[in-house]
């Protein structure tokens, strides 16, 4: 049940797949009805604007009357629970068992913060077949709450930018809908347990480096066995590592700029990470990097009831919720735009689109160019030294302090795996630039910060 403390939760962490803010009652509140009854269930809240303002809604005897007309006049019958909770109205829609509903309208499903119209194609695939319980919704009996890491909480809020002071595992887990009555789901468990992979083996992403263009030679490979959050930005930091790159001067600052697009790099390890399907036990995602290509392979081929030639035009979610959190994060664009967003980067740079294959895995290929067909300043290759006298170790050591500017918190195993060095190195690293004065911790080892003096 929704009460006072959880509604001002929700008004923090703002719209998502389950939350939707309305000013004031309007009879187009169906549309949002049937989309969350179609979807994963949610809640409206009445007197709240889309920037997280309060004007407040009193909820009346023929305001009630309204909601619930609009409710039993959909296809199937939609039964809402309408309270008033402070000075706001609270509609609470469960997640329906006889899908599709529709209105007069049409029919309407739930995409990250927004509502969407289907069309009858879309609804012909995505209710094809009986809808079963997804892997990342599933309760995981074995895992307690003192298994979540409050540190992983806070990264995420930073990075969802949510003000939530009070950390709260129960609280926060449970209005993201990663935590059910008092249980915690596998997906809370992929983003929050200290220690994913104990609870799922699969939990864990790999990535590798290989000299020529087969799967013979390798020369670096990590393998990241933690949260989602964690392998999203190990990967980037990876792929940075290995791409061949330029730098260009604008205005006072200094830009690299990166053989392949890394707007298009991202989208295609985020949109790996929520598509997956973690139920496919004895699997890895990989990011593979070749030295005429890189290929991120995904466990999990189309969705149940997509079919090839569907793909890039319609969007059915295999994990709603880790999408969800990733929308949160600002790490995804507007639902159904990455592939098209991938191309448009790739084709502003000049480069080919990327090459996608589908079977029981999904793999996205980009062409890496020759450094001679590049346009512009020459590229840097890996490993190349990026004017006389910077060393490997000053690169090093300039990503450290550029990181921990960004993350004070962030440890030496989280910086070994973005670095792509051993815990061993990197802390032979810190003890130089704590020792050279560039960087001081503040605060205890396990609960201080770092500070970056002087880079």
């Amino acid at each position: 049940m929704i009460d006072a403390q959880k509604i001002d939760m929700l008004i923090q962490e703002g719209e998502g797949l389950a939350v939707e803010f309305k000013e004031q009652f309007s009879p187009r509140i169906v549309e949002d009805m049937t989309a969350f009854a179609n979807t994963k269930g949610g809640v409206i809240l009445l007197g709240v604007r889309d920037n997280k303002t309060v004007i407040g809604e009193e909820l009346t005897n023929d305001l009630k009357a309204r909601i619930n007309s609009l409710g039993r006049n959909c296809t199937p019958p939609i039964q809402a629970r309408i309270r008033q909770v402070k000075n706001l109205v609270v509609i609470e829609v469960p997640q329906g068992d006889e899908k599709p509903y529709g209105c007069g309208a049409g029919y309407f499903r739930r995409l990250d913060g927004t509502t969407q119209k289907m069309s009858n194609h879309e609804l012909r695939i995505m209710f094809r077949e009986h809808e079963v319980i997804s892997f990342e919704e599933l309760i995981h009996r074995e895992v307690s709450w003192q298994d979540i890491s409050r540190n992983k909480i806070k990264a995420f809020l930073k990075e969802a930018d949510i003000g939530i002071r009070k950390i709260v595992a129960h609280d926060i887990l449970t209005s993201l809908n990663v935590a059910h009555h008092d249980k915690i789901t596998n997906a809370g468990v992929l983003f929050f347990a200290e220690n994913p992979r104990k609870f799922i083996l699969q939990a864990q992403m790999t990535l590798i480096a290989f000299k020529g263009t087969d799967r013979i030679h390798i020369f670096d490979r990590q393998d990241i066995q933690d949260d989602l959050l964690t392998q999203f930005n190990g990967a980037l930091f990876f792929l940075k590592k290995h791409l061949n790159r330029r730098s260009e001067i604008k205005g006072v600052n200094r830009e690299d700029l990166y053989e392949i697009p890394l707007e298009a790099l991202r989208e295609a390890v985020a949109n790996a990470i929520i598509h997956r399907d973690y139920g496919m036990r004895g699997t890895s995602l990989m990011v593979e990097v070749y030295d005429d290509r890189v290929e991120i392979i995904n466990p999990g081929g189309l969705p149940a009831g997509l079919e090839k030639k569907d793909f890039g035009k319609i969007l059915v979610r295999r994990n709603e919720r880790i999408a969800d959190l990733f929308f949160r994060m600002d790490k995804v664009e507007l639902a159904g735009t990455g592939i098209r967003r991938m191309r448009e980067a790739m084709a502003a740079a000049g480069l080919s689109s990327p090459r996608i294959r589908q079977t029981t895995f999904f793999t996205i290929a980009f062409k890496r160019p020759d450094l001679e067909d590049r346009e512009g300043a020459p590229m840097k290759r890996v490993g190349e030294k990026l004017d006389g006298s910077e060393k490997s170790s000053e690169i090093g050591s300039e990503k450290i302090c550029r990181t921990m500017k960004d993350n004070p918190r962030i440890s030496a195993r989280e910086l070994s795996v973005m670095l792509g060095i051993s815990s061993r190195a990197v802390e032979k690293r810190l003890a130089q630039l704590k020792e050279a004065g560039v960087i001081k911790r503040v605060g205890s080892a396990k609960g201080g910060h770092w500070e970056v003096v002087d880079t």
